[in-house]
């Protein structure tokens, strides 16, 4: 006899049903003027002259303030700079605003300015935001609240890498999560605590120099399980979840909560990165079968429940350099085949069971990401291609794939500003710890247009040069492009003011209020 199946929101409400009864160690209370928000991984760095994946860096915006900060549209505003000129292309003066303090009391400066450029410039402090900046020439104090930088060489986004958080002049490098704190910054709120992989607390500034926030300080409760963090939500525990939500779990949120769901087109570009320099992986043909045998559409719909839209690249329609010239990347296994025999990987045994070759694949825990994990596995298995799939948690995960120790992986590239990221990311000059070329990728057509377009500060012309770059890598594919995801957001209806970004930034979060419910009569 047949045993029946639970599907789709059947299985979802089951689960929830199974999980709700089972025990939970929820995180120490917090007091009721704090606002909770969950967060799928542990941040791996605060310290903003080293913080790079998403957690890191959203949390930390809350904590430190930059001389400039992007707006909801990715247009610069002032931030600690309360004005800036460009005197010429290879000239930037500042001028900050007077009264601003770290939250240990000190004043911030141009001095504190310099310091934290100085020392993400120092190859010995290995800061990986130091590759784009290495076109500084020099900074000068002009006085105590304005610096002059100066560049060796015209550098069209030089403003997208004064979103820096500052820090006090003489703070000493980065050291692991788990083992110190991070330096005071002079954001909205200041680190309370940390409990690393489980909790980090902020609390509001009080003399904040643009006003202390309304709330009283931020919690943000680490939990890997979608399905927990959803049903803390449900529970109260847990007031505002941001794109760190099961897309299955959306309509059961709608259903069984009095949540505000919001749903915005988002830039967060999902890609799988390939090693180059792999013997198989760095042939043309083998990456173009292995985007080709990949049915985007069908895990966009049936995993992602619609909530992301197929990319073909980088940068999304919302970007300024965004070209529609390149053609998205359909599902056609039968021409992955002709391109891997085309490669000198014919198929051993027709449709049987040995494979062209092996690879592997490594990827996180999180649940959504082991079964579309599975999915290209299956998909690929259908071409002849073995992937042995790799699960660890975020921290492990994220150090292999800043190692360079892996075949392919899958990450999100999320805050594109300017589309100098291409340099960081594709530059063959731009291995870490200068960059972000982890997969060693190489063509001099693209090092030449990438250099081309951060000397020109003509706008037009930058776009040809981009919309140029964004061809060659369909082509040559040293990312395969996947989805573009959906922001989704979802709060308790107390929480008033948040701005969703589409990039997921949480700078919004200093302006939130809480609406105490009245009194019975």
């Amino acid at each position: 006899m047949t045993k029946p199946k639970l599907t789709g929101c059947c299985l979802v409400a089951f689960l929830i049903a199974v999980l709700s009864g089972c025990f939970f160690s929820s995180p120490a209370p917090v007091p009721p003027e704090y606002v909770v928000i969950g967060i799928d991984s542990n941040p791996t760095q605060l310290d903003p002259r080293y913080a790079m994946d998403a957690n890191s860096v959203r949390i930390a915006a809350l904590m430190y303030n930059s001389l400039l900060q992007a707006d909801a549209h990715s247009t610069m505003q002032a931030d600690l700079a309360e004005s800036w000129t460009m005197v010429d292309d290879t000239t930037y003066i500042f001028t900050l605003h007077r009264g601003v303090k770290f939250h240990d009391g000190r004043p911030l400066t141009a001095r504190d300015v310099k310091s934290t450029y100085d020392f993400i410039l120092d190859p010995q402090n290995r800061s990986p935001r130091r590759g784009p900046l290495t076109l500084v020439r020099s900074i000068e104090e002009l006085g105590t609240y304005q610096l002059r930088f100066r560049l060796s060489a015209p550098f069209a986004p030089f403003l997208e890498h004064c979103t820096i958080g500052i820090v006090p002049a003489g703070s000493l490098g980065a050291a692991s999560m788990t083992s110190s704190e991070p330096p005071p910054g002079s954001g909205p709120f200041m680190l309370d605590s940390i409990d690393p992989g489980h909790q980090i607390r902020l609390k509001a500034n009080p003399s904040y120099w643009e006003g202390a926030p309304s709330i009283q300080g931020l919690v943000f409760n680490i939990i890997p399980d979608a399905m927990v963090r959803v049903l803390e939500f449900k529970k109260g525990t847990i007031h505002l979840l941001q794109n760190d939500i099961e897309p299955d779990l959306l309509p059961w949120i709608r259903s069984k909560t009095e949540a505000i769901v919001e749903v915005n087109q988002g830039t967060t570009f999902q890609y799988i990165g390939i090693n180059l320099s792999h013997p198989i992986l760095s042939q043309k043909k083998v990456r173009q079968a292995l985007a080709l045998a990949i049915d985007r559409e069908v895990i966009i719909h049936h995993l992602l429940k619609d909530q992301a839209t197929l990319a073909t690249g980088l940068l999304s329609p919302l970007h300024w350099a965004y070209t529609g010239r390149v053609p998205l990347l359909r599902y056609q296994p039968e021409t992955a085949k002709r391109l891997l025999d085309e490669a000198g990987f014919p198929d051993p045994d027709g449709n049987g069971p040995l494979p062209r070759f092996k690879l592997s694949y490594k990827t996180t825990n999180v649940d959504l990401r082991r079964r579309i994990a599975e999915t290209f596995k299956d998909q690929l298995q259908k071409v002849g291609i073995e992937l042995e799939i790799r699960t660890y948690e975020w921290g492990t995960f994220f150090s292999d794939i800043k190692k360079g120790h892996f075949h392919l992986f899958s990450l999100a590239w999320v805050g594109i500003l300017d589309p100098d990221i291409y340099y960081s990311l594709f530059h063959s000059a731009a291995g870490p710890p200068d960059g972000e070329n982890r997969g060693h990728y190489s063509n001099p057509a693209v090092d030449d247009l990438l250099e081309r377009g951060r000397r020109s500060t003509d706008i037009e012309e930058r776009k040809r040069i981009y919309g140029r770059v964004q061809m060659i890598l369909a082509q040559d594919l040293p990312y395969i492009p996947l989805w573009w995801v959906k922001n989704v957001v979802v709060r308790k209806p107390a929480i008033r003011g948040f701005v969703p970004y589409p990039d997921g930034h949480l700078i919004s979060l200093k302006q939130i209020s809480l609406q105490r419910t009245p009194p019975a009569s």
